[in-house]
């Protein structure tokens, strides 16, 4: 690990593809950032192996083996803590984080979500979007709080919605924009350009998404 740069740990639950778009991010010589740990909450998520072959330290904690929330979180924490995290990306972690966890990570903590937050929170955001009738659909990132899909948002990508889309053709476009706007974001993190002020994400001293990344 290059001790200057600081550290990411990635949360997978998946195939881990935005797992994937970051790490090829962080081999580029200018990244400011490097990965130093993926963790699974699910043993055959495909995403660990791909990791694995990259050389990146790959872990497996299954929340069925804990007996609440909080043992398990706690357990995380010690987790990233020994692998000395900085920060920590969510990339389809499908999981819901206690407090004990994101307050202990403020503004450390980081989502992607596939919808135009604060519309269509929570799963089948595609679906949900197509029932709806929107004509613009996209992808967040945020920074985590206590609240589902509810915290500060620090940059979003807009895709149109065409008239024959279905949910696979929609998700494929979102997904593309995902893979690009995910390590912009940790860059300017890594950076020190990012941060959260109170309940407001600011880029460069801005108001984040009024801000180019």
């Amino acid at each position: 690990m290059n001790n200057n740069k600081p550290s990411i740990a990635l949360f997978i639950s998946g195939r881990g593809s935005n797992m994937q778009a970051i790490l090829a991010d962080s081999l580029q010589p200018d990244c400011p950032y490097q990965i130093c740990l993926v963790l699974s909450n699910q043993a055959q998520a495909a995403g660990l192996a791909i990791a694995q072959a990259a050389g990146i330290a790959a872990t497996v904690l299954e929340h069925q083996n804990f007996p609440d929330r909080e043992s398990f979180d706690r357990e995380l924490l010690q987790i990233i803590t020994a692998y000395q995290a900085d920060f920590v990306a969510l990339a389809g972690f499908m999981r819901i984080l206690s407090p004990l966890f994101v307050q202990h990570l403020h503004g450390r903590l980081l989502n992607i979500h596939p919808s135009l937050l604060p519309e269509f929170k929570g799963l089948h955001t595609h679906e949900r979007a197509l029932a709806a009738g929107v004509t613009q659909h996209g992808a967040s990132v945020h920074f985590v709080t206590e609240a589902l899909d509810s915290g500060p948002l620090i940059a979003q990508a807009i895709v149109p919605v065409l008239p024959d889309d279905d949910a696979k053709q929609l998700a494929a476009r979102v997904l593309e924009q995902e893979h690009q706007l995910y390590p912009k974001v940790l860059r300017a993190l890594a950076q020190g350009r990012l941060e959260l002020r109170g309940n407001q994400a600011y880029l460069d001293g801005q108001p984040a998404l009024l801000t180019p990344l």
